[in-house]
């Protein structure tokens, strides 16, 4: 779609650039969702491929992730005892866009709609993600994926600030993880998405809740939990009232699909070896 409102575009952003931030700016990234619908209130955009980011940096602390890193380039050969590495295509694949929208669609843009079905949210949560900020002032500030997003799209940005990167530790790269995903379409939007995980180095369990909440819900055990532990545990933090409605699924049905899940993820890491 056009956006008739665009009187100029910023094709080489700098600090600076930011620092002067000004209502009807916007940052311009794979631009999939800016383009879908009128934007009446944006006169300039600032096209984040001019910062000439690297998509992916492996590292002793781990993988850094670039905010323009799009899901086509969301691939690359991963450590032999990174055993978490599987679950990035796994999130990967739950974004159901053909590949023109996967060589666009970028990583930071999923994060930043903060949409519950953003499965760029359920990975970067999942591995204990570090999210660096750039501030207007021209600082940096850092923010745990789980805590990014605040709510269906809503995120922890202030006016003008940039999602930089996303940093993975090493250490959660050796998790050993199992995925479930759910859609009410084969071709729909994600419905539940839950990643489970356990640790090597001290045996700890925890569970990742996506989709079928308004924003990603992290449960930590010391050791992998019964299956009625688990099962109060969710009931706790998410109370029935509490799950996310639209059109892609009802409430009832969401916390049916996310207990279900949940035990069949905890089934699968206890039979693996995290009992």
């Amino acid at each position: 779609m056009d956006l008739n409102g665009i009187t100029s575009v910023v094709e080489a952003p700098t600090r600076a650039v930011q620092a002067a931030w000004r209502p009807g700016d916007a940052w311009l990234g794979g631009g999939t969702w800016l383009f879908s619908e009128p934007q009446p209130d944006l006169e300039r955009l600032i096209d984040l491929r001019g910062f000439g980011w690297e998509p992916l940096r492996i590292g002793p602390g781990g993988l850094e992730i670039g905010a323009t890193c799009t899901f086509a380039k969301l691939s690359v050969d991963m450590p032999a005892d990174w055993t978490a590495a599987p679950l990035i295509d796994q999130c990967r694949r739950a974004l159901l866009g053909s590949f023109k929208v996967w060589n666009e669609a970028t990583v930071g843009g999923n994060l930043c709609m903060s949409l519950p079905a953003g499965p760029m949210i359920s990975l970067t949560a999942a591995l204990e993600g570090e999210c660096t900020i750039w501030t207007t002032g021209g600082g940096e500030r850092r923010v745990a994926a789980a805590d990014f997003v605040t709510g269906p799209g809503r995120n922890v940005l202030e006016p003008g600030e940039l999602l930089r990167s996303i940093m993975l530790p090493e250490w959660a790269m050796r998790f050993r993880t199992a995925f479930r995903w759910t859609s009410l379409a084969p071709l729909g939007r994600s419905a539940a998405l839950l990643i489970g995980r356990w640790s090597p180095d001290d045996g700890s369990f925890a569970l990742t809740v996506t989709a079928s909440t308004p924003r990603p819900v992290l449960l930590f055990f010391r050791r992998t939990p019964g299956s009625r532990e688990l099962r109060d545990a969710l009931d706790v933090v998410i109370p029935p009232e509490s799950y996310f409605d639209d059109v892609h699924g009802t409430p009832e049905w969401r916390r049916h699909m996310t207990l279900r899940f949940a035990e069949e993820i905890r089934d699968e890491l206890a039979t693996a070896g995290g009992r």
